[in-house]
């Protein structure tokens, strides 16, 4: 037998299995940078593209900065104060606005903030969770890439300077995220996430892992970005202990595809053929907080396990499906997954969340998914037409002793591909 630790919850789950069959794949590691904000400092002032961040705003300027919400594992902690360093004596605080980039997401609660930015941040620097829903708060920028409209924070628009900042990995339908999805969909309206979350961008073959030129989803989300500017950006790539490993700043899109080739060099891996069983994590808090953002682990067991196999996600969903959104209430608005994705082709205008349900049920319509979570019940998995796993190592073992195991332990943060096809 092999112990495998997979990540769950802040603690981690340890599941033991047959290691003759069993093959596990991980990202490559690498050691957090030495000095982490040493590498941060270096990123604003040696940019990959363009002047440094200093050499770009001018006295008296309103500044907005653009950060992941409590779902990813951004270091805020590192990157906003490293900022404001940076802009010490050109920018007042009283002039700068930290935007929660939550996209269609809940705004994160004062005390999340502080787990986020660190108290000195939050009683120095006002910080507001975008509301897609909020029209008042919206303004109107056009039509950009194929045909979207796009609304996005008049707190982002209206500041002088604009700078992004996020964390580069695989993403399961928009290539990567980072970057231009800093803007849209993090500070967009709800219905321009709709319009880039609909049926046919997300059905599309090239919307999925690791692809940004020719994904329909991130060819728009760049044009976005690109047409309402961006003055600086600032991203990182993690380790699986979500430590920095290098950051890249600059000019948005260069910096980005920078960013990108070391995300791709670290969690892409090969494989040489489909497994029978895949087990995989959503990489542990705070990205397993709900069934919701579980699919995302799917997803990446989905690339490498056979037609008819079974995925095991073991995710904790300490917030449940979460209980905010539609997503509970979109898959349970069809009694199969064959029916849901039905459904979801047949709508004729998007509603919140189904694009989740609908990679869910392409995933459900070639395989069985059991899920290991300590806050869902057995009926709750059942209502989202899944499995429920008591036991992860049992579950695996139930497929027979001839089935092929593959283990994701760090779950989207490796993202295996079949070798060739």
């Amino acid at each position: 037998m092999v112990s495998i630790r997979l990540a769950y919850g802040e603690t981690g789950l340890t599941v033991d299995l047959d290691a003759a069959r069993t093959t596990v794949i991980e990202p490559v590691h690498h050691e957090a940078a030495p000095d982490q904000t040493a590498v941060l400092v270096d990123a604003l002032r040696n940019p990959v593209a363009g002047p440094p961040l200093r050499d770009r705003v001018q006295k008296g300027r309103t500044v907005a900065i653009s950060a992941c919400d409590g779902t990813r594992p951004q270091p805020r902690q590192l990157m906003i104060p490293a900022i404001l360093a940076e802009l010490d004596g050109i920018v007042d605080l009283d002039d700068v606005v930290i935007l929660v980039a939550t996209g269609t997401h809940r705004g994160n609660s004062p005390e999340e903030l502080r787990a986020m930015f660190g108290d000195e941040v939050v009683d120095s620097v006002r910080i507001v969770n975008h509301d897609a829903r909020d029209s008042s708060s919206l303004r109107w920028m056009g039509r950009h890439g194929n045909d979207v409209p796009v609304w996005l924070s008049r707190e982002w628009t209206d500041a002088d300077v604009r700078l992004t900042t996020g964390f580069v990995e695989p993403h399961f339908f928009a290539g990567f995220s980072g970057g231009p999805k800093m803007v849209a969909p993090g500070l967009a309206a709800l219905d321009t996430v709709l319009v880039l979350h609909d049926a046919a961008r997300i059905g599309d073959p090239r919307a999925t892992w690791g692809v940004i030129e020719g994904n329909p989803v991130h060819d728009d989300v760049r044009a976005i970005a690109a047409a309402t500017g961006v003055t600086f950006a600032l991203d990182v790539v993690l380790n699986r202990d979500k430590d920095i490993v290098a950051a890249f700043g600059g000019d948005l899109l260069p910096m980005h595809a920078a960013a990108v080739q070391t995300a791709r060099a670290m969690a892409m891996r090969a494989v040489p053929d489909r497994f029978d069983v895949v087990v995989t994590t959503n990489s542990g808090f705070p990205l397993d907080q709900n069934l919701y953002q579980a699919v995302k682990g799917m997803s990446a067991a989905y690339q490498v396990v056979r037609p008819g196999g079974l995925i095991v996600c073991a995710a904790e969903c300490r917030d449940g499906f979460p209980d905010h959104g539609s997503y509970r209430e979109v898959l349970a608005s069809a009694a199969s997954p064959a029916g849901l994705l039905a459904e979801i082709e047949a709508r004729p205008k998007t509603v919140p969340d189904q694009w989740q349900v609908q990679i869910q049920a392409r995933i459900l319509a070639d395989c069985r998914v059991a899920v290991h979570s300590s806050s869902l019940s057995a009926a709750d998995l059942a209502s989202a037409h899944l499995e429920f796993a008591d036991d992860v190592a049992a579950t695996v073992a139930a497929a027979g002793p001839a089935a092929r195991v593959c283990v994701l332990p760090e779950g989207p943060q490796t993202i295996p591909y079949v070798a060739g096809g």
